[in-house]
């Protein structure tokens, strides 16, 4: 009995240990030919995604560098004159200008746009004002119908659009809306979403832009944000959004005379609009499909930094990711729709047609996500496990440290958050790569349309009941088990390397490793900076 109770450990201890110098053998029979060879192959990708990105970064630096010391001001670069009252001609000198407010369910913030609009300083006979309510909320619905007569009976001259559903969601709404009748002497329509609040002298500094300047099909203004500081999320949202319109806004308008619309906050001559074949809802960035199309007609846009409108960015992570899939997955679906329509245009030259397909869709849409989630949270990682396969120092420091430094300029309040954007934009990469990958391949979720939610003055008025919706919210709404997961393999990364490895990677796997846990239990909205 005891020889027999000491020899079953022993057998099973040597069972185990054939079993494990199986799977030990197996993974050296197929390492050498198949996995390092993969992983190569995987890293030269990547440090070739990065030197374009690189490339692009560096490019687009140098131009802002140039527009800013040499470039003159748009009002001098283009023809500009200011809006004056005529007292002989009266406001025959102002054009009919259309305003469209697109909104779905909008009850924080539906009175701040209709007000903003309302307050524009335009002579009223040469204003219309369209709000184009889709909600599905009859409370909500009625709320804004009466907040639509109640500035009627001022005098302006606003008109309350409901549709019998919501087909092609904002892009059949700005569609519908510009059949009607009583727009067809308008010629130009400003756009502004349900939070967007425009100051008085918006059209007065845009218009003439336009009036002027035959060729200009769309003056686009800066977003702000009013809710920049409220918690890390939004510093985080505010400094890559800083960087979009600073930089590469700013060098399209400059350069080419060409960016994506931004879908509000911009005034589009309505002509365009018609010659480039209307609003489209064949994906979910309807904005910069029209973009496109009227740029391959030949029309040119003006971007205006110092024109600014106030805005609200997404407060809570369940907003913000519905958001950022929709502006992920929208543009590579539109580079799938129409790479070739763009190789075969012949109104625009060859060069355009280069920094549309090259610059402003493969590197900035789909290139810039995918190699910051597949680089630095899987590749780098995987060599860890690894040796024979080795990122040289430049891939894996250097070039990442310059292209973040460039990404800096737009936001220099933010500077010292800067690393720990990093660390957020790289778990953002994966949520924004999948994103990407549907788009492109036309799958799953790719005509999603979530309306980001606002919260308007609410979030501000109610500051003590805010936390209990972002923490004692459902437990299933907030876990991200594939965030998690990648977390817990970094995590398991970093061990090795702190105990085997030889670069010290170990401290920003980490760091990063944390960023996914708290992004994965969804407490990242509840971070103040």
């Amino acid at each position: 009995m005891a020889d027999g109770v000491s020899f079953l450990p022993e057998t099973t201890f040597t069972a185990r240990e054939n079993i494990m110098g199986q799977i030990g053998l197996m993974w050296e029979l197929i390492k050498q030919p198949l996995i390092i060879p993969v992983l190569w192959v995987a890293v030269y990708l990547c440090l070739a995604m990065s030197l374009m990105l690189f490339m692009e970064r560096l490019y687009m630096g140098i131009v802002i560098i140039l527009v800013k010391l040499f470039w003159k001001k748009p009002e001098k670069r283009y023809n500009w004159e200011p809006m004056r009252d005529d007292i002989e001609f009266g406001n025959a000198a102002f054009p009919h200008v259309l305003i469209q407010i697109p909104m779905y369910n909008e009850k924080e913030v539906y009175k701040i746009s209709i007000g903003a609009a309302c307050n524009l300083s335009w002579p009223s006979d040469r204003l219309l004002i369209q709000v184009l309510d889709d909600s599905t909320d009859p409370i909500i619905k009625e709320m804004v119908e009466k907040e639509c007569q109640r500035w009627a009976s001022k005098g302006l001259n606003i008109k309350y659009q409901i549709r019998e559903s919501r087909g092609g969601y904002k892009a059949g709404a700005l569609k519908e809306g510009l059949k009607h009748d009583y727009v067809k002497h308008c010629e130009y329509v400003a756009i502004f979403d349900a939070d967007f609040r425009p100051e008085p002298d918006y059209l007065r500094r845009a218009i003439p832009f336009l009036i002027h300047n035959p060729k200009i099909a769309l003056v686009q203004a800066r977003w702000r944000f009013v809710n920049a500081d409220e918690c890390l999320m939004t510093r985080m949202q505010e400094m890559s959004l800083d960087y979009h319109f600073k930089v590469e806004q700013e060098v399209g308008s400059s350069t080419h005379a060409f960016f994506g619309f931004n879908g509000t906050a911009g005034v589009w001559r309505i002509a365009a609009i018609d010659e480039a074949g209307g609003w489209k809802d064949r994906t979910t960035v309807e904005d910069m499909d029209l973009a496109v199309r009227a740029s391959l007609r030949g029309w040119k846009f003006l971007y205006l930094g110092d024109l600014q409108v106030k805005s609200e960015l997404p407060s809570t992570f369940k907003a913000f990711r519905f958001q950022q899939h929709r502006w992920s997955c929208g543009p590579s679906n539109l580079f799938r729709k129409m790479f070739m329509e763009i190789v075969r245009n012949k109104h625009v030259n060859f060069w355009k047609k280069v920094y549309v397909i090259y610059s402003f869709f493969f590197v900035r849409k789909i290139i810039a996500h995918m190699v910051t989630f597949w680089f630095y949270c899987l590749v780098l990682p995987l060599t860890i496990l690894i040796p024979e396969v080795d990122v040289p120092i430049w891939g894996a420091i250097y070039i990442p440290a310059i292209i973040t430094i460039l990404n800096s300029v737009g936001t220099p309040r933010s500077i010292h958050l800067l690393f720990y954007w990093i660390l957020f934009e790289n778990v953002m990469a994966f949520h924004r790569t999948k994103a990407s990958l549907i788009g492109l391949l036309e799958t799953g979720r790719v005509n999603e349309w979530i309306v980001t939610e606002k919260l308007g003055d609410a979030l501000k008025n109610n500051k003590s009941k805010a936390p209990k919706k972002l923490f004692f919210s459902k437990m299933a709404d907030r876990v991200l088990v594939q965030e998690l997961c990648i977390g817990a393999f970094l995590f398991f990364c970093g061990c090795y390397d702190f105990l085997y490895g030889k670069h010290y990677y170990f401290v920003y796997l980490f760091l990063q490793t944390i960023t996914y846990t708290i992004t994965g239990l969804g407490y990242i909205g509840t971070i103040v900076p």
